[in-house]
């Protein structure tokens, strides 16, 4: 459809795209004056359906909004569907029967303190204060947790909540029935590709323009606009471009080259990009590996070592320290060790993963270490001593070679037959994104609000600093996405 005008980006809205992404955007129209006229119309318009996205389709349909979901594949679920599935929450009802202390005081503190306090701390407050609130809002949808909390792979304490359905699926299927009770229509393979904004870089978000099946169309939002479309994890040049040290590591986000593509559509209306530089790596294939097995969730109960069976890392550290032991060593991946009382209380999806890496030699079980160690090509002197000197930590309650914490040392590896896999690095998170208030407005390079535009998940930046906490993304996700959903629907039509 043609435009009354095309602007592009001029003075320091074009810096803001630089300095977000130099070289990504395409020399392309900004942003658009409103278009002659819109081929459909909604009082919410939300970009994404993953578990952001869905939270605030729901949170918006709940306020009286007729809402659309906008999604860049042919399925729902996004990147939630691949998460581990743990969320962070201080839960009054099940901590106490674990005998743990906790509070959303705590929660953020150890947040900010985890991204080296360059997170926002009224975000992050507003972040934990609403954990367990978010946590009862699945539950009111169907979603069933474990009866008792963990601390899980960067978790950094004992508040993960486990959905008994494996990994991100049970979000998903939870969500999605929601949806459909609310009959919120999905778009499906629909890419969005700018933002339509009274003038280039002022003035009311009024909708988006996308490419469909059917070619170029533009829908309007008579209240707003929720940007969910996730992180950059997936397009390796501009990650690579904010840190070079990730180059040749892959990602265990879904594929999608043009990652990021609704986030540089928002700067080009104004909004600006925080914390670009700060990428997380988690534990995945390492290079010309296939698999992505995960045994390493339970900080309590596993341990690192590397090729010569030396444990490398306290297993309870913060994800960017693990990220560095594991990369530090020099064939730059390691392995995860467990014994089969651990294995045993893993799921059924995690079973299945370890089988499909034992026929491929990237998962592998034996009656003993030392078996075990053959088959992996360690070490067996060196795993056998490993494991004895940290089993021998665990049973005096202290870490004398890397600290970890006495919660933590809570379980010995020594009931066989033994279990491992692959350790190695792949790019899992992006920090940074748009900048946003606690209302999920995003915001301008002057702090300003950009009228009736919103964001919730990963596409946003300034929550958790340089480094995320383990189970904080999907919290993130939860709270923001109902956050954004609730103000998005409760505008007043324009």
């Amino acid at each position: 459809m043609d435009l009354k005008r095309r602007h592009f980006l001029e003075g320091a809205a074009a810096g803001a795209v630089t300095l977000g992404a130099a070289g990504f955007a395409e020399a392309r129209p900004a942003a658009s004056m409103l278009p002659t006229r819109w081929d459909d119309a909604w009082d919410v318009i939300v970009v994404g359906a993953g578990g952001a996205g869905m939270a605030a389709a729901i949170r918006a349909a709940d306020a009286g909004a007729k809402v659309v979901i906008l999604e860049r594949l042919a399925f729902p679920g996004g990147n939630t569907q691949l998460a581990q599935g743990q969320m962070n929450a201080a839960d009054p009802v099940r901590q106490p029967k674990q005998g743990i202390e906790d509070s959303w005081e705590l929660h953020a503190k150890q947040t900010l303190a985890a991204g080296d306090f360059r997170g926002d701390p009224e975000r992050v407050a507003t972040l934990c204060k609403n954990a367990y609130g978010a946590v009862t809002w699945l539950e009111s949808l169907g979603m069933e947790f474990e009866p008792k909390v963990f601390q899980m792979f960067g978790g950094l304490y004992p508040r993960a909540h486990q959905p008994v359905e494996p990994k991100g699926r049970g979000y998903v299927q939870v969500l999605m029935k929601a949806i459909n009770e609310r009959k919120i229509p999905i778009l499906r393979n629909v890419r969005v590709t700018d933002i339509i904004r009274d003038k280039p870089t002022s003035g009311d978000v009024r909708g988006v323009c996308c490419q469909t099946k059917d070619g170029e169309k533009y829908y309007r939002a008579r209240r707003g606009v929720v940007l969910a479309a996730g992180g950059f994890s997936a397009n390796a040049y501009l990650r690579e471009l904010h840190d070079p040290r990730i180059k040749g590591l892959g990602t265990d986000n879904l594929p999608n080259p043009t990652a990021g593509e609704v986030m540089m559509a928002a700067v080009r209306v104004g909004g600006y990009l925080v914390g670009m530089d700060f990428i997380q790596s988690t534990p995945g294939a390492p290079a010309g590996k296939k698999m992505k097995i995960i045994l390493n969730t339970k900080v309590a109960e596993s341990i690192y070592a590397d090729a010569r069976g030396n444990r490398i890392v306290d297993e309870g550290s913060r994800r960017d320290v693990i990220r560095d032991a594991v990369l530090g060593t020099p064939e730059r991946y390691a392995y995860t060790v467990v014994d089969d009382e651990t294995y045993q209380s893993y799921n059924s999806a995690v079973h299945k993963a370890v089988e499909e890496g034992i026929a491929i030699n990237e998962a592998w079980t034996a009656p003993t270490l030392r078996e075990l160690a053959q088959k992996m090509g360690c070490d067996p002197d060196g795993l056998e001593a490993g494991v004895a000197r940290y089993n021998g930590f665990v049973e005096k309650k202290k870490d004398e070679d890397f600290g970890k914490a006495e919660r933590n040392l809570a379980k010995k590896i020594e009931k066989g037959p033994f279990w491992a896999c692959y350790t190695g690095m792949t790019v899992h998170h992006t920090m940074g994104g748009l900048n946003c208030n606690t209302k999920a407005q995003v915001l301008d390079w002057t702090g300003a609000v950009i009228p009736r535009l919103y964001a919730a998940g990963e596409i946003t930046g300034g929550i958790h600093g340089t480094n995320r906490v383990g189970g904080n993304a999907l919290l993130d996700c939860m709270v923001y996405g109902q956050i954004a959903g609730t103000n998005a629907g409760n505008e007043k039509t324009a």
